[in-house]
């Protein structure tokens, strides 16, 4: 998932926006929902549902060892972990691990590249269904390919110091995707706070990729909401913040339900997003 770009690089060639690759894995049976990636360096290839017992079980395998991964990263750190200890963990022994992957770089990116794709096609999902109806079509009016401008609906926020600001439906249900989805990912969260900087110049690129667009989703809402109040940098400084809260806390609350953990997260983020 997204630790917050490093806003420094945004000029660089690695901060471009680019859309996710597309993965075509089904969804494993079992753990954590970080297993999911299709293929990547070093990866077998999963290009096509499996149809056999044989594919099933394979596809499940590797499910199996990419969840196990990231438990384990999380725990010990990408240096505190081999190979051997990720196919015991996932019931994988000796050589056979080598048929589902070629090295831990690549079991890294994997999880990393897939939890920033999910990310991104989830946010992009909420932000797409949160657009009032009347912005969804162009009045007669509307010369053909003109941009439509969503009309935001107002949901949130009081500030006693001055003006309020107010979060739009969209962006308070951006922010309780997000609260959402760290909760689910919290050790991919800690995998990426700590270890990003061991992937593959590819695949690291292909994360800050993915992360820009992410944070895209984020300043295009705040802008829909209030063009002319900040700058596109500033509307930057905001999504990162809200992303800094919002990451920092699921791996520092274990045992607290995340019944009670969810609906606190949310205010306090909707508090920053609008401050």
């Amino acid at each position: 998932m997204t630790r917050p770009p490093d806003p420094s690089r945004a000029a660089s060639g690695d901060d471009a926006p680019a859309p996710p690759r597309e993965r075509t894995e089904p969804a494993p049976s079992t753990t954590a929902p970080a297993s999911t990636p299709a293929s990547g360096p070093g990866l077998a290839p999963a290009a096509t549902p499996p149809t056999t017992a044989r594919d099933r079980a394979k596809a499940e395998r590797r499910a199996a060892l990419l969840a196990a991964a990231a438990r384990l990263f999380a725990e010990r750190g990408f240096d505190g972990v081999t190979l051997g200890d990720i196919g015991e963990a996932a019931g994988v022994s000796g050589p056979a691990v080598y048929r589902h992957v070629a090295s831990k770089q690549a079991l890294l990116g994997a999880i990393l590249v897939d939890v920033s794709e999910r990310l991104l096609t989830g946010g992009r999902a909420v932000a797409a269904a949160h657009l009032p109806p009347e912005s969804a079509t162009p009045s007669p009016s509307t010369p053909a390919g003109t941009p439509i401008e969503p009309t935001p609906t107002r949901c949130v926020a009081e500030d006693a110091r001055g003006p309020a600001r107010t979060a739009s439906g969209s962006l308070a249900a951006l922010v309780d995707f997000h609260v959402a989805f760290a909760l689910a990912e919290a050790d991919v969260i800690r995998v990426q706070d700590r270890d990003l900087d061991r992937l593959a110049p590819d695949d690291r690129r292909t994360v800050r990729l993915l992360q820009n667009a992410y944070v895209a989703v984020w300043t295009d809402a705040m802008a829909a909401e209030s063009p002319d109040a900040e700058t596109p940098a500033e509307r930057r400084v905001r999504a990162l913040a809200c992303f800094g809260l919002i990451n920092s806390t699921p791996h520092s609350v274990r045992g607290v339900p995340t019944s009670r953990v969810r609906p606190t997260l949310t205010r306090m983020a909707l508090a920053a997003l609008t401050a």
